[in-house]
């Protein structure tokens, strides 16, 4: 049973949160809580030694301080900085570089993407009521922002086979 919550409530909350900052442009914290709550438990439950679970929360702390940093910035909002944190929790130490890579080479083609629709040389491709739809609307404001937690959630995604939870999980089931 552990094993199946590892390898389904991580991508859950990913795709959730990725969801939620698509058509409303916020992350709840309770998305980042569940994250973090359920590594611990799931930590503990696997039996994960202290080591390798301290080193987890290193990772977690230091993305958490360097995502504050682009909050501070206004580069992303607080729901991704505590979504990056929570997913470098996940994630561990040895995958934070590679995590803050691939998330800002997403972000920026995400960014760029948001940007190519914001423009008005896409016009003639949308409906004409589609801008009648609240998430795209606010999509489409010039000066609004990106919801970046896609991006994180799409690196999340991507890296998550790869880590120390997932491999027992696969090999507990196999």
């Amino acid at each position: 049973m552990v094993e199946i919550i590892v390898l389904l409530l991580f991508p859950w909350a990913m795709a959730y949160a990725a969801a939620s900052d698509l058509f409303t442009m916020t992350i709840s914290n309770r998305v980042s809580l569940v994250l973090v709550a359920g590594f611990v438990v799931l930590a503990l439950a696997t039996g994960m030694d202290l080591n390798t679970f301290g080193l987890h929360l290193a990772a977690g702390g230091a993305i958490l301080v360097l995502a504050f940093f682009a909050f501070a910035m206004h580069w992303i909002g607080g729901g991704d900085a505590k979504l990056a944190a929570a997913t470098g929790l996940w994630l561990g130490w040895g995958s934070a570089y590679d995590f803050l890579l691939i998330a800002s080479l997403l972000g920026g083609v995400l960014t760029m993407a948001i940007l190519a629709f914001r423009s008005h040389a896409v016009d003639a491709l949308l409906p004409a009521r589609s801008l009648e739809v609240d998430w795209i609307a606010r999509l489409r404001r010039d000066g609004g922002g990106v919801p970046y937690g896609i991006a994180l959630a799409a690196t999340g995604l991507i890296m998550y086979p790869d880590t120390v939870l997932v491999k027992a999980a696969l090999e507990n089931l196999v």
